[in-house]
């Protein structure tokens, strides 16, 4: 019960690293208030889950912070915990890229994480024990073709916390990132799942010869939440597998 008596945010809980992020801060105590996209089966991702409450809503949209901050410190009256998982991917050369995909790729990677931290800020601060986690990639340090919105929005994820880091250790709030490797979510199954042998690729990229699940993630997520990452800020931690030992 490493969270107990705390109250948490996740974005992108319905499926993926937000579930088992919102699912392992609720077996460990915390109050958790599960934030996903119309339509993605998000209640039914956490039903019967006594100390979940969710709101269906796009952390893209011009009200979305305020409605999912002043949802969950309504319903549960304060804020600890941050965690800015909900993430998109386009895939085109810079040439062919839209700006329409370029703009969609930076709301909901970058935009969306900042308003939603700056308006947390005051509720963390009076927390005590106030912890923002954002999630990056590992492509915030590395690359790949097609990949320049999504690998600029993640390193953009990652100056971003590391100047919270800086600005709010006053206040006792740390801020961190991860990095994700190739982890088995909502977005990369129906590719692996269509295709054994790319999964079978990247599985043995990695030094541990697999792909990473989402619980590989919660438990990383655990530890910066937790009293145990109390002294850890403006990190980014690696859960990759050893994945970019490689590159």
């Amino acid at each position: 019960m490493r969270l107990s008596g705390r109250v948490a945010i996740v974005t992108g809980a319905a499926s993926g690293i937000g579930r088992a992020s919102t699912q392992c801060f609720a077996r460990e105590g915390a109050q958790v208030f599960a934030v996903d996209l119309p339509d993605r089966g998000l209640a039914g991702a956490h039903a019967g889950q006594e100390r979940i409450a969710t709101l269906e809503a796009s952390v893209a949209d011009a009200d979305a912070a305020e409605a999912i901050i002043g949802g969950a410190t309504k319903r549960f009256g304060k804020l600890d915990i941050l965690m800015n998982n909900a993430g998109v991917a386009s895939n085109a050369l810079a040439e062919a890229m839209s700006l329409a995909d370029w703009d969609r790729t930076f709301a909901v990677n970058l935009r969306a994480p900042f308003i939603l931290c700056q308006r947390a800020i005051p509720h963390l601060k009076a927390s005590g024990v106030g912890r923002i986690i954002n999630v990056a990639s590992v492509m915030a340090e590395g690359t790949g073709f097609g990949l320049s919105a999504y690998c600029a929005s993640k390193a953009g994820v990652a100056g971003l916390t590391r100047t919270l880091a800086l600005e709010l250790g006053k206040f006792g709030i740390t801020a961190n990132y991860l990095l994700p490797g190739a982890i088995r979510t909502g977005m990369t199954s129906p590719l692996w799942e269509a295709r054994p042998d790319i999964a079978d690729i990247w599985a043995n990229k990695s030094a541990l010869r697999r792909l990473g699940e989402p619980d590989d993630l919660a438990k990383a997520a655990l530890f910066l939440a937790s009293d145990d990452g109390a002294f850890v800020t403006g990190h980014g931690l690696t859960v990759d597998g050893g994945l970019m030992l490689r590159v």
